[in-house]
C-alpha cells in the first residue's frame, strides 16, 4: 500500500463514520422522518459506488493525468446494475461482475488499467 493513500483512507473514514454512527449514538434516531432514515441508510452504499465508479471509469496515464477509460469493466458494471435492479441481490450482482472480468482478463480481452 502506498503511504499517500493513508491520508485518503483517514479522510474517507471521517466522511463516512459519523453517518454510520448516528443511529448507534443518538437516542431517538428511529423517530426521524422516513426520508432522513432512508438517506442515512444509503450514505455508505453511495460512497462505495462513487469509489467503484472512479476506479472503473478513470485511468491514469504515464504522467498521472486522469482520463476517461472505456472498456469491458463498463459491461461488468452494467451487468451488476441490471442484476441488482431485477433481482434486488447485490451479492449476486457483484459476484457475476467479478467473474465476468476475471474470465475476460484470463482470455486476454480485458487488461488491468
Amino acid at each position: 500500500m502506498k503511504s499517500e493513500l493513508v491520508g485518503l483512507a483517514a479522510l474517507m473514514a471521517l466522511a463516512t463514520y459519523p453517518w454510520r454512527a448516528i443511529p448507534l449514538l443518538a437516542p431517538g434516531v428511529d423517530r426521524l422522518p422516513r426520508q432522513a432514515l432512508a438517506y442515512l441508510r444509503l450514505v455508505g452504499p453511495a460512497m462505495l459506488a462513487a469509489l467503484a465508479a472512479a476506479s472503473v471509469m478513470v485511468s491514469l496515464d504515464s504522467e498521472r493525468h486522469p482520463s476517461l477509460h472505456v472498456g469491458p469493466e463498463w459491461l461488468a458494471v452494467a451487468l451488476c446494475v441490471g442484476i441488482v435492479w431485477r433481482w434486488r441481490n447485490l451479492l449476486v450482482g457483484l459476484v457475476v461482475a467479478a467473474v465476468l472480468i476475471a474470465v475476460l482478463r484470463a482470455a486476454g480481452i480485458a487488461t488491468l488499467p
